[in-house]
């Protein structure tokens, strides 16, 4: 039993990457858009290593901060935060479904593409979306002082396991974008371009507001 609640984590973890990677927000839409533009399936591959290296910097980011969390505060209080920041944001992208960042355009660079997803990934709540997960894998590696908790930031475990998870969520992330775009290009078109952003926008604001919710009673 000790085991599988051990490996839950990492479940979610590839299970959220899955679900940001369907998310045509986190970018393939816009790798699909790059390869019928330069009508290249090249064009879409060529794109994605780019757009899954600007998730996995956000999705990073977000680790480090809540490592940096976990080191200093109470956890009662870390989970509070977490939650509120995450039903605060869940709300606003429910009343503001259309609120995504502007680019400058279509003729990008790769490096274009790597700051175009972190911007992407973070101004969505790629990362804050795994606060609960990652709280849980902060459990397996913490000590303790007495009731309360402690994280050794410098330590061989948090560091393999921050690692594990940034990994683990990006590469179920970049399969499933891959596989998405893939078939978007080859079989589904445009068709599903003017549709698809507007319609999962609702489904990942319920989304990030559900994982507050989990943060707040769990």
């Amino acid at each position: 039993m000790h085991a599988l609640n051990d490996l839950l984590p990492w479940v979610a973890l590839a299970v959220l990457g899955a679900y940001h990677g369907v998310n045509p927000g986190m970018g393939w839409l816009f790798a699909v858009a790059l390869g019928l533009q330069e009508k290249s399936r090249k064009a879409v591959l060529q794109a994605l290593i780019p757009i899954a290296l600007g998730h996995e910097a956000s999705i990073a980011l977000a680790v480090v901060i809540v490592s940096l969390l976990e080191a200093v505060a109470a956890p009662r209080i870390l989970h509070l935060v977490g939650a509120a920041t995450l039903i605060g944001f869940g709300i606003y992208k429910l009343l503001k479904p259309r609120s995504h960042p502007r680019w400058v355009g279509m003729r990008v660079s790769r490096l274009d593409l790597v700051v175009w997803s972190f911007i992407m990934s973070s101004a969505h709540g790629a990362g804050l979306m795994l606060f609960p997960v990652l709280l849980g894998l902060s459990n397996g590696t913490a000590g303790d002082v007495g009731d309360v908790p402690t994280i050794d930031l410098s330590s061989a475990a948090t560091i393999v396991t921050d690692v594990g998870a940034i990994l683990v969520h990006t590469m179920s992330m970049l399969l499933v974008m891959g596989i998405v775009a893939l078939v978007v290009y080859e079989r589904l078109g445009l068709r599903v371009l003017r549709q698809a952003w507007v319609n999962l926008d609702t489904l990942w604001a319920g989304a990030v507001l559900g994982a507050g919710l989990v943060t707040l009673f769990t």
